[in-house]
């Protein structure tokens, strides 16, 4: 059962926390756009696709690494007891929120809207500041001496 829950728990947070983000607000911004067809679609368009198909692979890999890796979700509430330096993270410290980012660059050129590239520029300034201010911070009291080194080896946004 633990193994089905925690599933199931990735899951709910996943469609609650970057369904949210990519999917729901972007629609309420989109909702007057006209949905271009697909004989109109420019390379950008399709460049825009293979963001969203890139972001998406890269989101689902890391929060199957949290679970597998970690026993935990993407959650604030509900992460993982252990940190996580596997997969995607071996690479940069914070791969969930650039795959969500490209997610959104993705859909921006896919829909070649000038709000949803907006709506994609706060999103990240108000992460990084989220990420700055407190995951970090609190990651460094729950992690001590580990997170400090891997922080020195990994990058926050960059390889």
């Amino acid at each position: 059962m633990g193994k089905l829950w925690l599933g199931i728990r990735s899951v709910g947070m996943t469609v609650l926390f970057p369904g949210i983000v990519v999917g729901y607000l972007p629609y309420r911004i989109l909702a007057p756009v006209r949905v271009p067809q697909l004989d109109e679609w420019s390379w950008a368009q399709y460049g825009g696709i293979a963001a969203v198909a890139m972001g998406a692979s890269a989101l689902v890999w890391c929060i199957w690494a949290f679970a597998h890796h970690g026993r935990g979700t993407l959650a604030p509430s509900d992460e993982p007891p252990k940190l996580v330096v596997k997969g995607l993270y071996r690479y940069v410290r914070n791969p969930m929120y650039a795959a969500v980012v490209l997610i959104l660059l993705g859909e921006s050129s896919v829909f070649s809207s000038a709000g949803l590239l907006l709506y994609t520029s706060l999103f990240f300034v108000v992460f990084n500041v989220f990420i700055i201010g407190f995951e970090e911070p609190r990651l460094l009291s729950k992690h001590g001496t580990e997170y400090v080194e891997y922080s020195k080896q990994v990058g926050r946004w960059l390889p």
